[in-house]
């Protein structure tokens, strides 16, 4: 419930924030005439965070609650600007009236729930195809190539549809990563995770790379030549638009979800609230990918006022990347110092093979304790988190009575013999 509470009820209020303040602030600067769409396309634009920076610093074992608000908010938040920034250009929104905020509102819900949907469908066939139809078990790289093309399947059929990819490839993940992953052999999984683990560091490079040469690109800072002071002085206004709307929704929707929780160790304390805070101050490629579509043809643009828009995007994007994202790391020793955390519970090396088989929940009512890996310690912190929510009790409930029978799962799929791991596993 926090996660979408800050990932789609908090997006929008930072999006409301930023497209009002953008409205009155950049008519002051007067860099040129703007349309309506355009101011909303800005709060759409400066809504999409980027927290792996905090991602990197975080521990998912000693803060489960926090690593798990950070990272399904970011997806979430990403998910609900490029859906938010569609339905700006999907309507003529020159005259808002009733009617067209309604069907604005539709519009969002629609994609939203319709690229969720979808995700979910093709994970669970991907688990049916690899637990009742696949024939070829046995054979590591048909199974790593069928992950990769099911998962990739999500990501086209949402933009064929015109619906969110990056919100359907989301839940595809969640889904197969909880049923379809199971059914594979042990080497598969292995190759699995530090095949994927590895495209996403490769992408990441790609994108930085992307943002640090267009940054580059002489032919928009022409157009600001003239007159630097406007671009830095949208810059700073875009910088503390940011900085307000972020600060808006993180404490209101965090004291609200705290009344909510009757345990400890579901509520977010003030340090906390100040790292979530902290994780979405930073803009990154969603914001530039958005900043070119809106204000761009071929990723050209003839208008000053839309280049100075998009030197100013480039400007904060850099800015937050390097300067907050340089201080996440001290920000978040200084608020919560590093603990000494049980090295028995998981691996602190990830390329060890077995990092990859410790199942993540364990509590002494953990239903899948039945696989017979009763010596791998596990961490409790999460497990503690989880089994107090009585939503969380009556979904695994169904889970294990209906759906992992049928699409597989931690122990409902027999060990495949010949797996090049160690055996002992089992």
């Amino acid at each position: 419930m926090t996660i979408m509470l800050f990932g789609a009820i908090g997006t929008a209020m930072s999006f409301t924030i930023i497209s009002f303040g953008a409205k009155n602030l950049i008519e002051m600067l007067n860099i040129g005439s703007l349309e309506i769409k355009d101011y909303l396309a800005i709060g759409a634009i400066f809504s999409a965070t980027d927290s792996v920076c905090t991602l990197q610093i975080l521990n998912q074992e000693e803060t489960p609650l926090l690593y798990s608000l950070v990272f399904g908010e970011g997806v979430v938040n990403d998910a609900a600007s490029v859906v938010l920034f569609h339905a700006i250009q999907k309507y003529d929104l020159s005259n808002i009236n009733l009617k067209t905020a309604l069907q604005f509102g539709e519009s969002f819900l629609t994609l939203f729930t319709t690229s969720t949907l979808l995700g979910i469908s093709v994970g669970l066939l991907s688990a049916f195809i690899m637990k009742k139809l696949y024939p070829g078990r046995h054979s590591p790289d048909r199974e790593v190539a069928l992950m990769i093309v099911m998962a990739y399947l999500s990501y086209m059929m949402a933009e064929l549809f015109d619906l969110s990819g990056i919100l359907t490839v989301f839940f595809c993940g969640i889904v197969m990563s909880h049923y379809t992953w199971h059914s594979m052999t042990d080497g598969s999984k292995v190759t699995t995770k530090h095949s994927f683990a590895t495209f996403s560091f490769i992408c990441e490079i790609c994108i930085f790379l992307y943002v640090g040469m267009d940054a580059l690109d002489m032919e928009k800072w022409k157009f600001v030549s003239d007159s630097p002071g406007k671009s830095v002085g949208l810059s700073a206004m875009l910088l503390g638009l940011v900085l307000i709307g972020r600060a808006s929704f993180v404490f209101l929707l965090s004291f609200i979800s705290n009344l909510t929780m009757k345990s400890k160790s579901e509520k977010v304390n003030l340090k906390q609230q100040v790292i979530l805070w902290w994780a979405g101050l930073i803009r990154g490629a969603v914001s530039m990918a958005l900043a070119y579509k809106q204000f761009t043809r071929f990723g050209h643009t003839q208008q000053p006022a839309h280049a100075i828009v998009l030197t100013s995007t480039i400007t904060v994007v850099l800015f937050t990347t390097m300067v907050f994202g340089l201080m996440t790391k001290p920000l978040i020793r200084l608020l919560m110092p590093p603990s000494i955390f049980n090295s028995k519970v998981l691996s602190s090396e990830p390329s060890s093979p077995k990092f990859s088989m410790v199942p993540l929940l364990g509590s002494s009512q953990d239903p899948e304790r039945d696989t017979g890996d009763q010596d791998i310690p596990r961490p409790a912190s999460l497990s503690r988190l989880l089994s107090t929510h009585t939503i969380h009790r009556h979904w695994r409930k169904y889970d294990d009575t209906y759906m992992r029978p049928l699409f597989g799962g931690r122990g409902f799929v027999l060990p495949v013999p010949g797996s090049p791991t160690d055996n002992g596993l089992h």
